[in-house]
């Protein structure tokens, strides 16, 4: 498919229709992030649940990993895999975590995942700790978001270009297992033109040791980003901003999908076998974005954004050990072989380099229509993407003394040579409307979806020949409904339900959509000192998906292929509460969340993927109670903050009863600290310690052995603004 040739009728649609994302202009005439909320302010009055974590809540503990920042946020699941957070597992309300593929991830109101039709789980996500803010939404009020609106949304605001003329920031941090991060940025606000550049790389040597080896295993992210605006003179008959952003961002991180087995997290926690030593990530990411705002008058607005992603990746990983998966007898066979390799004995080990290259563009706009008793948005989105496959195995020798011999070097594209492709059409419109003390959200979204698959085998590598084609080809509508009820100024009422849905992806075989009805109701309660709000939820599936990858210990063979659960049921309950107490001078904030989930497959099946499923089953990797209380000591110009986060035990296999050892993920409590200090007003100290008590935990056993979480790590930090 070529990306490039945008069918002339649906642009025409798109550029005269309008979006699903706010790009408006504000009374002061100066383009918004494109924001699911536009201001704080407006998340209090929305139906469902909505968070927006705001610069302040960021720099609290200044977190470079996503996952340790969402926790804040109720009915959010994460799955540690490598302890920094560079393969983020995220989910939503029993979404499933894998590779976050079951949650929209957007970066100013677009996209950000590679492939998001064609390739959901994909390895790269927004480099979070250079965000300004980010958005939570969840339930009825994401249905606007897709592609997929079962769990929610998370939008990353990048940094605004600055009011001031010239102003900027600079941050160097320095920690154990030699952590170095420098963050900085500079930019300014002219008359008609401002602009911002930043710049964001974080290093680590990591926190295990290879066994027999001096090899790193650690990381260098690096992340740079620019944007340039021209506005319009305040006196024009149309005000209109024209912002122009671009970024890159490169990887390389000594990670692999080797865990331990049993005896060795008892015994050696944070080691890996010298059959990984070779196992090593690249990345390279750019993106274009173009955002346009126009103001057609005082009624109307009109916002719309081009964006287009390149992503490339080569995770050369260890596949198989001694001709085993790694699943299957693989790491067993690489620890005994660390522990008792004889004179001359050897340990042959295949290393695949899943190289992939991806590419998604498209354009959206929206038009925010003022009609007094309605503001209606009209929106509409033209997407593409595709992910290109081509990949090899390479072969190589272990030797009682633990050097690495290649064998045979794998030709590229004799292992996965295939495109999966997709296209999509998405319309929506959404009223807001009054009655009596209800405020009622109504809306309804269209998608019309085609996903494709060109697979030319593993002996054509010059794709010369006819490939496999398979097509999966969908069109959906999904209503939803919510509405807020004030009881008082302080008190509200909130409920709604939506039609939940993801496309199928290229390799499912069923063509079948994953679509569920969700319900939520709750209340929530705002004044100078107290807000809470308790969230029920239900998502009721008629069919979910699960989606195959090697992160899943797949069997090689089934690596892309989707599956089809059928019906499954997930409910809860989401407790969110933040108060704040003064005690003489200095200020004592709490904040709590809580998440109760149970989970359920309604009927019993055979899989590839979930194994053996009897109906009445949980689903694996969904913790029945997670909480997190967060108690600050703020003074004049220093704070002190101390994070208590407990997740609760967690099946690794679909079942029901108590969990076997074996399949078992056991609870943890995990404590951070943070505090800083204002040496005056530009300057700021900070010191961190992530883990404070040196818990040793279990992370996830989803690729047939056991990842660890990351010790104890202490982190020193010195800003300067101006």
């Amino acid at each position: 498919m070529n990306l490039l040739s945008v069918k002339p009728s649906y642009l025409a649609l798109v550029v005269s229709s309008a979006i699903a994302f706010n790009a408006s202009a504000t009374n002061n005439k100066e383009i918004e992030h494109i924001s699911i909320f536009g201001s704080e302010k407006n998340v209090n009055v929305i139906p469902g649940s909505a968070h927006v974590l705001s610069e302040k809540d960021l720099e609290k503990f200044d977190y470079s990993d996503i996952m340790r920042t969402l926790t804040s946020i109720p009915g959010v699941y994460v799955l540690e895999e490598d302890g920094y957070g560079l393969r983020p597992n995220i989910g939503m309300r029993g979404t499933g975590q894998n590779r976050s593929e079951k949650v929209t991830v957007m970066e100013d109101g677009v996209l950000a995942a590679p492939a998001p039709y064609a390739a959901p789980s994909a390895y790269y996500f927004p480099t979070s700790g250079r965000m300004q803010s980010i958005e939570v939404l969840k339930g009825t009020s994401s249905a606007m978001y897709g592609p997929r609106t079962t769990g929610g949304v998370v939008n990353f605001l990048s940094r605004q270009i600055p009011q001031e003329d010239l102003a900027g920031k600079f941050n160097l941090s320095l920690g154990q297992d030699g952590f170095k991060k420098v963050h900085a940025f500079v930019g300014g606000t002219g008359d008609n033109i401002s602009s911002v550049v930043e710049a964001y790389r974080y290093q680590a040597d990591g926190f295990k040791d290879i066994n027999h080896s001096d090899r790193s295993t650690g990381f260098i992210k690096n992340d740079v980003m620019a944007k340039v605006k021209w506005n319009a003179d305040s006196t024009a008959d149309y005000y209109q901003e024209l912002e122009v952003k671009v970024k890159y961002a490169d990887e390389v991180s000594d990670e692999t999908y080797m865990g331990l087995t049993a005896e060795d997290y008892k015994n050696n926690t944070y080691t890996r076998y010298s059959s990984s030593q070779l196992d090593e990530m690249t990345t390279e990411h750019k993106q274009l974005q173009l955002n346009h705002v126009i103001e057609l008058s005082e009624r109307f607005s009109l916002g719309t954004s081009a964006y287009y992603n390149d992503f490339s990746r080569n995770w050369y990983k260890t596949s198989k050990i001694g001709g085993k998966s790694l699943g299957s007898g693989g790491i067993e066979l690489a620890a005994d072989f660390d522990k008792n390799a004889a004179a001359g004995e050897t340990l042959s080990f295949d290393v695949k380099a899943n190289n992939r290259s991806y590419l998604a563009q498209g354009i959206q706009t929206v038009l925010d229509a003022d009609f007094d008793a309605h503001q209606v948005k009209f929106g509409a989105r033209y997407h593409e993407d595709e992910m290109d496959r081509f990949q090899w195995v390479d072969k190589y020798t272990l030797t009682s003394n633990y050097d690495v011999e290649l064998n045979a070097a794998g030709i590229p594209g004799t292992d996965s040579n295939r495109i999966d492709s997709a296209r999509s059409l998405a319309l929506f419109v959404h009223d807001q409307f009054s009655v009596g003390g209800f405020i009622i959200n109504a809306g309804l979204r269209y998608e019309d979806i085609t996903v494709e698959r060109d697979d030319w085998g593993k002996s054509d590598v010059a794709r010369t020949g006819e490939a496999k084609y398979k097509k999966n080809s969908v069109d959906v509508v999904l209503p939803s409904v919510a509405f807020t009820y004030s009881v008082s100024e302080e008190f509200l009422v909130i409920g709604g339900v939506q039609k939940g849905f993801a496309p199928p992806a290229p390799g499912n075989e069923d063509s079948k959509n994953e679509e569920s009805i969700n319900y939520e109701f709750g209340f929530r309660y705002q004044d100078q000192v107290l807000n809470g709000e308790a969230i029920l939820f239900l998502s009721d599936y008629d069919n979910m998906h699960g989606n195959c990858t090697a992160s899943q210990n797949c069997d090689e063979s089934n690596i892309g292929n989707q599956y089809n659960a059928g019906e499954v049921s997930v409910s809860g309950l989401e407790i969110k509460a933040g108060y704040e107490f003064a005690l003489g001078s200095v200020l004592l904030p709490l904040d709590l969340s809580y998440t109760f989930t149970e989970t359920e497959f309604e009927n019993s099946f055979k899989s590839d993927f979930w194994g053996d499923v009897n109906s009445g089953d949980e689903l694996p990797y969904v913790p029945e109670q997670q909480f997190q209380l967060t108690f600050g000591v703020v003074g004049d110009n220093w704070r002190s903050d101390l994070l208590v986060r407990y997740l609760g035990e967690m099946r690794t296999v679909a079942g029901q009863g108590a969990i076997s050892t074996n399949e078992s993920i056991d609870s943890r409590t995990i404590v951070d600290l943070a505090a800083s200090y204002d040496i005056d007003n530009q300057q700021t100290v900070k010191f961190s310690v992530d883990n404070l008590l040196d818990e040793e935990y279990m992370a996830s056993r989803t690729h047939g052995s056991i990842m660890v979480g990351k010790p104890r790590t202490m982190t020193v930090s010195y800003q300067y603004s101006f």
